[in-house]
């Protein structure tokens, strides 16, 4: 299995990948056309990527069979596309949430204190202790998080600290969310709200960490951050497309609202790049480089994950922690084959479902023990017709035959 590793990558990961028996080609630097064109040249069967984009014309321009995000979130790879494809997209969930976390622990604390500011005015020759000295701290003020998945649920886990009371509202609690709350509940002030309108009203500081879909695309709007305290602070470490930046610079003005943003919209797709955006420059922002997961803990985790994913895929064809695969197919009913486990009988059963025009979506056989008789569940678009049943029935390697609604 050929491996096309197009961003920076651990060498540990690297190392993986060929302890696995991959062919591993690893050119970090490959963007845009230079990367679609790699992607033709080397054959490769799977594509590792961090934040570099992957659009349809990438993935039709080999043989790709598996693209692997190297972090959570994958709004910088055309997935739609690569259903249609029959390619696997598969992440690496959790992995950074820690290091995010801290991150945005970081920028809340940078915003009470105002330390770049600080750093500024020493490093230009200014001493101004008595404006520095104003600041509210973080003991006893409420933590609002949009979005309680791993990250979230790291965040209300270093609020405990703090001393900090949490409220949170999420889009939908998972098993393991809320299994979070439960144990972080019993020693600590964590609350769910109704809206993230109350959240906002009812926080000091809230937190961004949703994940960026169809859905949540410019959700933090002037509906939430309008409602926001006189002078609360506002941290955004998930995807600068949730936010409405026009929204936010305009409470940010009229409402004293103060920013730490790791993540901005239409980012560059390399490593070093000129950018400007207009929310950055404000003098209540401060800004960092989409910096969340890039601590050396969190690339190393990520990498072994990402290793992992591979490694599963090429020993069993299965892919763990894929994103892109339907929940539901359009089958409408099951057959159920009960057979000899002999050639041909399964062709036999395909070839009559083809000729009348079924559609197979889903199959697996299931062998007993002895090799001698296995079971056919087989996820259809539309139910046979009698005949069709009869027809398949008559082989003498047939068993029995029955029919499930789905």
């Amino acid at each position: 299995m050929k491996v096309l590793v197009a961003d920076a990558f651990e060498t540990s990961g690297l190392d993986g990948m060929k302890a696995a028996g991959c062919e591993v080609v690893y050119e970090p630097a490959l963007v845009d056309d230079a990367l679609a064109d790699a992607i033709g040249k080397t054959g490769a069967d799977v594509l590792v990527v961090r934040s570099t984009r992957v659009t349809a014309a990438m993935l039709d321009a080999g043989r790709l069979s598996l693209v692997v995000r190297a972090g959570a979130g994958v709004n910088t790879i055309d997935v739609a596309w690569a259903a249609r494809r029959g390619i696997y997209v598969s992440n690496c969930p959790g992995k950074n949430s820690i290091a995010v976390a801290e991150l945005a622990f970081g920028l809340i604390l940078a915003l009470d204190r105002r330390i770049p500011d600080n750093v500024a005015d020493l490093r230009g020759g200014k001493w101004n202790k008595k404006e520095y000295s104003k600041a509210r701290g973080l003991y006893g003020r409420t933590l609002g998080l949009i979005g309680f998945g791993s990250i979230g649920q790291e965040m209300a886990r270093r609020a405990k600290g703090f001393g900090m009371p949490v409220l949170v509202w999420s889009p939908r609690f998972q098993r393991d969310a809320a299994a979070a709350m439960a144990e972080l509940s019993s020693d600590m002030l964590i609350t769910t709200v109704a809206s993230p309108g109350e959240l906002a009203e009812r926080s000091d500081i809230v937190s961004v960490h949703l994940a960026l879909t169809k859905e949540t695309k410019g959700f933090v709007g002037a509906s939430i951050v309008n409602r926001m305290k006189r002078g609360a602070l506002f941290v955004n470490t998930s995807r600068g497309e949730l936010v409405d930046h026009a929204a936010l610079a305009e409470a940010i003005e009229s409402n004293g609202i103060r920013a730490g943003l790791d993540v901005f919209p239409d980012e560059p797709s390399g490593g070093a790049a000129d950018y400007r955006t207009a929310v950055a420059e404000l003098p209540q922002v401060y800004g960092t480089h989409h910096i969340g997961a890039s601590t050396d803990q969190a690339q190393e985790a990520i990498a072994a994950e990402a290793v992992r994913v591979i490694r599963v895929y090429k020993e069993t064809g299965k892919v763990p922690n894929v994103v892109n695969l339907a929940t539901r197919t359009p089958a409408t009913c099951m057959l159920v084959v009960r057979h000899c486990d002999r050639p041909g009988v399964l062709a036999h059963v395909f070839g009559h479902l083809r000729e009348s025009n079924l559609n197979v979506q889903e199959t697996e056989n299931v062998i007993f023990e002895g090799a001698e008789a296995a079971v056919a569940r087989i996820n259809l678009d539309a139910a046979p017709p009698a005949a069709v049943l009869q027809a398949i029935e008559r082989h003498p390697d047939i068993l029995s035959l029955q029919l499930v609604k789905i």
